[in-house]
């Protein structure tokens, strides 16, 4: 058994002294590698230590109008949203009111059965006239109440009064002659009396008739507007935003059966931090988009501003008015724009490709007696293509426009003929020169500048 094993350990005893000698082997030729690509590499760290340059535009600060703004954003809403109601009891007769449908004001949304409501009418009316009648008065001047005096029951009383007196006065006459007898004159004067009271009861009752008369005529005209109403109308123009009623439908008083939303103009309602509370004024223009039409840019008005500000937020509600002819906009649309403020008129700013930014922090290659310097600078607002410059350039120097991931500070330039196809841009040669590994490790090479 120990000789058939002697031959297998003889094998794998050779095999991994083979692996040995491939490792080492494999070692000194990556060392050998790295020896001999060690120079290029660094030459490559070091771009244009050997002749090579970088080719960038340059440019320089410009000064030009920018525009104010304060961001906002808000939603769209109805200045004017109408909840119409019945206010007559009825059973719905017709619906002229859709979903989504214009209406004006005054047209009729729901109407509502009348018959009910017209003998109502013809009762109220039937009831005035026989006051009307008792009192007298003439049906071609219906407005005039005649005298209490010249009604007929007043007058008759009136007159059975003066026969009375009369009848009286000769009785008394004849008495004091001995005439007639006494119980005669008694009758007479009790006769008087009678007379005198029947004068005033009749006058009593044409006063009663007179309030009568304008209870009546209240009846009337009260039935006569419920008749009006059963006819449900707009008190406003705008669109239908809820019909809530069916035809059919027996309703109350009261009882809501659509709901009308004006949509020309809109109102824009957002909030402004409060540091801008001394730029907001009435009248000032407003430009917003909102999602559904990403296109198309829509303007307004400030039209209305809150004098106090929210403790929790630090903003303060501010009202756009917007104009909406054509009814694209709609009551909820979300809006993202801005509130132009001023606009200034001279401004220092460059083009956004001078600029480089990383972590936050943005600079500036400024070509000084041909070599480069990194500036920082701080930004403002942007216009166009230029961005504003509040803090770190004078206005004067002359900046490199493009490939500024590939300079930073130290590099010598050399200024080229201006490139072709480009009004005003120079061409510059940008050649490295040593620099100590901080200035080359200060991470504020790659920005926004385009190569």
């Amino acid at each position: 058994m120990k000789l058939k094993k002697r031959p297998i350990f003889l094998l794998v005893s050779l095999f991994l002294a083979l692996l040995t000698l491939q490792a080492c082997g494999g070692d000194g030729q990556a060392q050998q590698s790295q020896g001999n690509t060690g120079g290029r590499g660094e030459r490559g760290g070091g771009r244009g230590r050997g002749g090579e340059t970088v080719q960038v535009r340059s440019t320089t600060p410009q000064r030009i109008a920018i525009q104010r703004i304060v961001d906002l954003s808000g939603s769209l809403i109805s200045p004017d949203q109408v909840r119409v109601s019945s206010e007559v009891d009825g059973i719905v007769s017709n619906v002229d009111a859709d979903l989504g449908q214009e209406v004006r004001a005054g047209q009729v949304l729901i109407q509502l059965d009348t018959r009910e409501l017209q003998l109502a009418v013809d009762r109220a009316e039937s009831a005035l006239r026989q006051t009307e009648a008792q009192l007298g008065m003439d049906s071609s001047r219906p407005n005039v109440i005649p005298a209490e005096e010249e009604v007929a029951s007043v007058r008759t009383a009136i007159a059975n009064r003066e026969d009375a007196r009369a009848k009286l006065r000769q009785t008394q006459e004849l008495s004091s002659k001995g005439l007639v007898p006494r119980a005669d004159l008694e009758t007479n004067e009790t006769r008087l009396k009678v007379a005198e009271a029947s004068v005033q009861s009749a006058l009593e009752s044409v006063r009663a008739l007179r309030a009568s008369l304008q209870d009546r005529r209240a009846s009337y005209e009260l039935a006569k507007k419920k008749v009006t109403d059963a006819s449900v109308r707009a008190p406003a123009s705008g669109t239908i935003a809820e019909r809530l009623v069916q035809k059919g439908e027996f309703i109350r008083a009261n009882t809501q059966v659509a709901t009308i939303v004006q949509l020309n103009p809109l109102k824009l309602q957002t909030a402004v931090q409060e540091k801008y509370a001394n730029v907001i004024r009435r009248n000032l223009a407003v430009q917003f988009r909102v999602e559904p039409f990403p296109e198309d840019m829509f303007t307004g008005q400030v039209s209305n501003i809150s004098p106090t500000i929210n403790q929790q937020t630090r903003t303060f509600p501010v009202e756009i008015l917007v104009a909406n002819p054509t009814g694209k906009l709609k009551p909820g649309f979300f809006a993202k724009g801005a509130i132009l403020t001023q606009r200034d008129a001279s401004v220092l700013a460059v083009p956004q490709e001078a600029v480089s930014t990383l972590a936050g922090v943005s600079s500036v290659f400024v070509i000084e007696d041909g070599t480069i310097r990194q500036q920082n600078v701080t930004l403002g607002a942007q216009e166009g293509n230029f961005v504003e410059i509040l803090d770190g350039l004078k206005g004067t120097e002359t900046l490199a426009a493009s490939n500024l991931n590939e300079i930073t500070t130290g590099m010598k330039v050399t200024i080229a003929t201006n490139a072709p196809g480009r009004s005003g841009a120079t061409e510059t040669s940008v050649q490295p020169v040593p620099t100590p590994a901080a200035s080359r490790g200060n991470g504020l090479r790659r920005g926004s500048g385009g190569n």
